[in-house]
C-alpha cells in the first residue's frame, strides 16, 4: 500500500490533466444519485483524491457536510473541499453510525482487503445509510495483460476483483441486496507508450510502467509488438471494465445480490 500511496502522491500535481476517464466515471457515478435517493446530512467521499467527485457532490448537496478522505496527502492538498482527512480506508477515523452516505469513485481496486473495507464502511454508516461506488473489473486493460502474457508469466498489470465477488463481500459485511452493474469503456491511443505514460501520470502504476532496463528491452519491445495486433482503424484500444455498486445498511434485514449489465 505504501507504493500505491507514493505513486498517487507523486502524480497529484498532474493527475487532473490526465484523468479524463476518471472524470467521466465520477460524473456517471454522481448522476446515479438522481435516482438513488437517501439522507444526505453527512456524506463521505472515500478515496476523494484531488476532488473529481468531491466537487460534484458539493454542488449536488450544498447543505450537507462533505468529508473528503484519502490516504495520499498530496492528492488531498489539491482538493478544494474544506473538510479533508488523510487516513486509510480500512481504518476510518469516524464514529460508528455517523455517516448518511459513503460514495467512492475508483478507489476500491487499490484495497486488497475488501472484507475489512466494507466492514468499516458498514460500521460508520447510519441505519438506512447508502454506499455507492465505482471500481474496475477483471477485463480492465485486458489488451495490456494479454500482450505481457506472451512475453512471460510475471504479473505486469494490476488485478481487479469480479463484481460477483464484490457483491458477496458486501453481503458478508451486512449490506442488504447489493445492486451491481457493469459497463465497458474503451480509450484509444496512438502508441503503447502513450497508454503507459497516462497510467503513470495518474498514479496507476503497473510493473510495465517502470524503466525498461528493469525488465529487459527485448521483453518490452515484444510486448509492444503483441499489443500492435489490437490496432483498429489506426488506434490502439485500452479496455476498462467499470463496475458500479450500491447497497443500503438496514439492520435485521436480509437480501441477495441483483446483477444487471448495461
Amino acid at each position: 500500500m505504501s507504493q500505491v500511496r507514493s505513486a498517487f502522491n507523486k502524480a497529484s500535481s498532474q493527475y487532473d490533466e490526465h484523468a479524463f476517464l476518471q472524470k467521466e466515471i465520477a460524473s456517471r457515478l454522481d448522476a446515479k444519485l438522481e435516482v438513488i435517493s437517501g439522507k444526505s446530512n453527512v456524506i463521505l467521499d472515500l478515496g476523494a483524491g484531488t476532488g473529481l467527485l468531491s466537487h460534484q457532490l458539493s454542488k449536488r448537496f450544498p447543505d450537507s457536510q462533505l468529508i473528503c478522505l484519502d490516504f495520499a496527502h498530496q492528492s488531498l492538498a489539491h482538493n478544494l473541499a474544506n473538510n479533508k482527512i488523510c487516513a486509510d480506508a480500512n481504518h476510518l477515523p469516524l464514529a460508528d453510525n455517523s455517516v448518511d452516505m459513503v460514495i467512492s469513485s475508483l478507489m476500491m481496486q487499490w484495497c486488497p482487503d475488501l472484507k475489512q473495507l466494507f466492514s468499516e464502511i458498514h460500521r460508520v454508516l447510519k441505519n438506512d445509510g447508502l454506499i455507492l461506488f465505482s471500481t474496475f473489473g477483471p477485463d480492465t486493460l485486458k489488451e495490456l495483460k494479454k500482450s505481457w502474457s506472451v512475453v512471460d508469466s510475471d504479473t505486469h498489470v494490476n488485478t481487479f476483483t469480479d463484481m460477483h465477488d464484490i457483491g458477496d463481500q458486501m453481503l458478508g459485511a451486512g449490506f442488504q441486496s447489493p445492486v451491481m452493474e457493469m459497463e465497458t469503456l474503451t480509450l484509444t491511443y496512438q502508441t503503447v507508450t502513450d497508454l503507459l505514460r497516462d497510467l503513470k501520470a495518474i498514479g496507476a502504476q503497473t510493473v510495465s510502467t517502470r524503466s525498461k532496463s528493469l525488465m529487459g528491452k527485448d521483453k518490452f519491445q515484444l510486448m509492444i509488438k503483441m499489443y500492435e495486433s489490437y490496432r483498429i482503424d489506426g488506434k490502439l484500444p485500452a479496455t476498462y471494465e467499470v463496475i458500479y455498486g450500491h447497497a443500503w445498511k438496514r439492520v435485521n434485514k436480509l437480501g441477495g445480490i441483483a446483477i444487471s449489465n448495461q
